[in-house]
C-alpha cells in the first residue's frame, strides 16, 4: 500500500479518537502490512453492506451506529468525550470498522459489557470490543415476554418475528449464563464453553487485524482430523441420522436442516400459513406464497413478511436464526446449539408428526 494511502488513513482515525497503536505499528513496513490486512478484511470492507446499507440515508441512525460506522463506535466508547455506553448521535456512512474502534485509551480500559438479556460480563480485557458488537440484539427473554400471555398454538396478529441479528458469538459462548437463546422451562443449559486456557477468548482464536481464525493450533491438540469442521469431543448421534463419522458441524447442521423442515411442516399444517426462510434478507421468514418449499424473489420481500406466528412457532424460529446467526457456534459452544435445536424440535413434535427416536440431547 502506498504510504500516503496510509497516512490518510492514519489521519482520518486519529481524528476521531486518540490513538494508541502497538509499538511493533510504529514501523512504517509493519504498519502498512496491518493497514493491508484490516482492509482486506470484513472490519474493513468499505463495499459491505454493513456499512453501506445506510448510503441513501446518509448517515447511519443512532441505534445500529455503535457496530456500522467507526464513529459511531468512538461514541460509544465515550472516546469522543461523550458519555460512555450509548450512542449520541446518528455516524457517518462509509466508516468501516477501523483502527480508532480498538487503539484508543477507552477502548483498551473497556472491560465489562452487557447483553441484551441484562446480564453484565466483567473481565473481558481485550475481548470486550468484539463482544460490544457480537452480542446480538434480542435474548431469549425477549421471545418469552412477548409470547407469555398467548396460547402457545393460537395464530396472533401481535406476533413478529425477533431477530437476533446477526455474528453472535459472544452470546452463543455464554450459552445459559447470557441466554442468547431461548430456553424452554425445564430444561438445562450449557454455560460458557471454555477452551484451554490459550483458546478462550475472542482475540485468541481470532487475529485482531484480519480476524482469522489461527486453525493450527486446534489442529495441534485436535489432531487424527484435517479441517476444524472434522473436530468431535462428543460422540452421540445427534441428528440421528445414524452416522457420527463427522465432526460436531455436521451434527449441528444435520438437526438445523431437521428443524427447518419441522418449522415448514408447522406452518402449513398448524399455522396454516406456509412459512419459508430467506438468510439474507429481513425479516427473513416469509409467507411461501405458493407452497413450494421455497422462498423466491417476489415472495422475499417485507409486505410478504410472515405473519402467522404463535409461540411454539416463533420459539423455535427464533432459536433457528441464533444458530443460522453464528456458524462458528460449532466452535464457540456446540453443546448449547444442539441443545436448543434439540429442544425447538422436540416443541413442535407435540403437534406435528417429527420422529424424535434416535436423536440424543446433549
Amino acid at each position: 500500500m502506498p504510504l500516503s494511502r496510509i497516512a490518510r488513513l492514519l489521519g482520518a482515525v486519529v481524528a476521531l479518537a486518540p490513538l494508541t497503536l502497538p509499538a511493533v505499528a510504529q514501523d512504517k513496513e509493519e504498519l502498512g502490512r496491518l493497514t493491508e490486512e484490516w482492509l482486506a478484511s470484513p472490519h474493513g470492507d468499505y463495499t459491505s453492506l454493513s456499512f453501506t446499507y445506510w448510503n441513501k440515508d446518509g448517515e447511519v441512525p443512532v441505534a445500529c451506529a455503535a457496530c456500522h460506522a467507526q464513529p459511531g463506535f468512538v461514541d460509544y466508547l465515550g472516546a469522543d468525550g461523550s458519555q460512555p455506553g450509548i450512542v449520541d448521535h446518528p455516524a457517518a456512512i462509509n466508516a468501516p470498522i477501523g483502527c480508532a474502534a480498538c487503539h484508543s485509551p477507552a477502548a483498551h480500559a473497556l472491560d465489562s459489557v452487557t447483553f441484551p438479556s441484562g446480564v453484565v460480563v466483567d473481565g473481558l480485557g481485550p475481548s470486550a470490543v468484539c463482544t460490544v458488537c457480537h452480542q446480538g440484539r434480542q435474548s431469549g427473554d425477549s421471545v418469552l415476554a412477548a409470547t407469555s400471555d398467548i396460547e402457545e398454538d393460537t395464530v396472533s396478529p401481535d406476533l413478529d418475528f425477533l431477530n437476533v441479528h446477526y455474528g453472535v458469538a459472544a452470546a452463543v459462548m455464554g450459552g445459559d449464563e447470557l441466554r442468547g437463546g431461548f430456553h424452554y422451562p425445564g430444561k438445562s443449559y450449557a454455560g460458557r464453553f471454555a477452551h484451554v486456557p490459550g483458546a478462550n477468548t475472542c482475540v485468541a482464536c481470532h487475529d485482531a487485524h484480519t480476524t482469522q481464525v489461527a486453525t493450527e493450533g486446534c489442529l495441534s491438540c485436535h489432531r487424527g482430523v484435517e479441517a476444524v469442521r472434522d473436530i468431535r469431543t462428543r460422540h452421540q448421534d445427534f441428528d440421528g441420522d445414524g452416522d457420527n463419522a463427522g465432526g460436531i458441524h455436521a451434527e449441528i447442521v444435520g438437526l438445523h436442516g431437521q428443524l427447518y423442515a419441522a418449522i415448514q411442516a408447522y406452518g402449513a399444517e398448524v399455522a396454516e400459513v406456509p412459512i419459508g426462510y430467506e438468510s439474507g434478507t429481513y425479516p427473513y421468514f416469509f409467507a411461501d406464497t405458493d407452497n413450494d418449499g421455497a422462498i423466491g424473489p417476489d415472495e422475499a420481500v417485507y409486505p410478504n413478511r410472515y405473519q402467522g406466528w404463535t409461540p411454539r412457532l416463533l420459539k423455535a424460529a427464533y432459536n433457528y436464526q441464533v444458530v443460522q446467526k453464528d456458524p462458528g457456534g460449532y466452535v464457540h459452544n456446540p453443546t448449547y446449539l444442539l441443545q436448543l435445536l434439540y429442544d425447538s424440535l422436540e416443541s413442535l413434535s407435540q403437534q406435528i408428526e417429527v420422529e424424535m427416536t434416535g436423536r440424543q440431547r446433549p
